[in-house]
């Protein structure tokens, strides 16, 4: 049974979430602020965290800050601010996924899900295989219907980064840092260019991506 901690100052939310995850199956403790929120996971360590940020008596992020001090168990923010910057930090800060309110329950569960089979994987598998192609990473090929698949160098490298972390919202500023270099951070039209190219080449419909998918202004997920 994983051990779900939510975080929120809304307590009609507090107790919704505790109900329905309840019957799904999850034990659930919940906090009210940061301070509770904090000392509940020390005497609960979570198998997961779902953390508001706007809390009454710290920020959200400190919470984050907190927890990725001594865990690396999936953390997803619910909150109700939708500007890119915010996404963009708390991901930074070590947030996993970023839910904005109002919203849906079963999205909700969709993303706890894949946040912890992300944290549970299954043993390495060199290969990942989609009905639209074929990926083998200890190769570095990608092949289709027609065969081989040409990639540059640079496509490569950010197909790589995206495979290999499955569902995961990954922040522009962390690609293009790791492919580009930190100097590179802020230079987000190298990234439009090359994941229009790999769209170009790997999606069956590059104007309605399947697998490489934008979230706007905040970073990409590969969803195989």
């Amino acid at each position: 049974m994983d051990t779900v901690l939510i975080v929120d100052d809304d307590q009609n939310l507090l107790r919704a979430l505790r109900i329905n995850l309840t019957a799904r199956g999850y034990q659930v403790h919940t906090a009210p602020d940061a301070a509770t929120g904090l000392a509940v996971a020390s005497r609960h360590p979570p198998d997961l965290a779902i953390v508001d940020l706007g809390l009454p008596d710290l920020d959200g992020m400190r919470v984050i800050e907190g927890l990725r001090g001594w865990t690396e168990k999936p953390i997803i923010v619910l909150s109700a601010r939708h500007a890119e910057a915010e996404k963009v930090n708390a991901l930074d800060a070590g947030a996993d996924d970023y839910v904005t309110k109002p919203f849906g329950m079963d999205e909700l569960l969709a993303r706890m899900r894949a946040a912890l089979r992300r944290a549970h994987p299954a043993p390495a598998e060199p290969v990942v295989t989609t009905p639209a192609f074929t990926i083998d990473l200890s190769a570095k090929r990608v092949t289709g219907p027609a065969g081989e698949i040409r990639l540059t160098p640079t496509e490569w490298h950010l197909l790589e980064l995206l495979v290999r972390h499955p569902d995961k919202l990954i922040t522009q500023r962390q690609l293009l840092t790791e492919v580009w270099g930190p100097q590179y951070r802020n230079e987000t039209n190298y990234l439009r260019v090359h994941l229009a190219n790999l769209r170009r080449k790997l999606e069956p419909d590059p104007a309605r991506p399947r697998y490489l998918i934008t979230e706007p202004g905040v970073g990409y997920r590969f969803t195989p």
